[in-house]
């Protein structure tokens, strides 16, 4: 069912209306900090979001996006707001609108949450600024089987509109922890064995193979800087080995071939 949040005889909503100029405020990091709210836009993103149960109210433009009743599983959709093209163009934040935005609200998880769950697989994104690569983390993290990302110290907001789009979807799928504190982070992540990667790491990935079955935290630096060093220092260096002439791996490259060595190594494990 279909609930709509228009009053009868009311056209489509503008900028102008104080419900889409409130969802509007919420491209902006401090007000998503304040409300505990952010937007995903187009049918896949809100489709995974009406999942996780998270979506607080859609906006469509009138006819909607086709199968809109679909998107929520057969279940009750939250109340949608029919607005203008120009509308929409404002709340999508991408060059050609999808014809659906969502109002969601954020569901981070306590570090001591998740570290008490035992997970198997963990990936820290350490300092990391892209929206782009974080949402690119996201994404991967999820298809290894990652229990958790843990954006850790000046990372980006995890609910910037860019990380969201990256995430496709996935953002909705792990445990999200926000933790600007590194030392905490570390101290938590006590009981697991903790890799940093760093083209100058002394062990290959791939000779680790055997451990990676183990309970495992990957750290992740930024592009530009990499890993601060005293965090390096509390963590096993581990390089992507380079085979052609490249220089380096991107950062998201690297961290799909890190997560994606030990979902194989702990899938293929006799013990899990």
């Amino acid at each position: 069912m279909i609930s709509q949040a228009h009053k009868p005889g009311e056209g489509p909503y503008t900028t102008r209306t104080p419900r889409v100029s409130a969802a509007l405020k919420l491209q902006r990091r401090k007000e998503r900090d304040a409300t505990g709210r952010f937007l995903a836009e187009g049918p896949q993103a809100v489709r995974e979001a009406l999942a996780a149960g998270v979506v607080l109210e859609l906006f469509i433009t009138a006819p909607g996006p086709a199968g809109l009743a679909e998107l929520a599983g057969g279940g009750d959709l939250p109340p949608v707001s029919v607005v203008t093209e120009e509308a929409m163009k404002a709340l999508a934040e991408t060059v050609t609108p999808q014809g659906i935005v969502a109002v969601c609200e954020q569901r981070d998880r306590e570090l001591a949450e998740v570290v008490a769950r035992r997970p198997q697989l963990v990936a820290v994104a350490v300092d990391i600024r892209d929206p782009g690569n974080a949402g690119t983390i996201l994404r991967t993290a999820d298809a290894a089987g990652a229990a958790a990302v843990i954006f850790a110290g000046d990372a980006v907001d995890p609910y910037n509109g860019k990380c969201v789009r990256a995430s496709a979807g996935s953002l909705f799928h792990v445990d999200i922890v926000r933790e600007r504190d590194i030392d905490r982070v570390l101290n938590a992540l006590d009981g697991m064995q903790v890799f940093a990667t760093t083209g100058r790491g002394a062990v290959d990935l791939f000779e680790l193979e055997p451990r990676l079955a183990e309970p495992t935290a990957w750290l992740f630096g930024g592009e530009a800087h990499g890993l601060p060093e005293a965090v390096m220092a509390r963590a096993q260096r581990v390089r992507v080995p380079i085979y052609g002439g490249a220089e380096s791996l991107n950062l998201a490259a690297a961290a799909a071939v890190c997560l994606y060595a030990s979902a194989r190594a702990q899938r293929s494990s006799p013990e899990l």
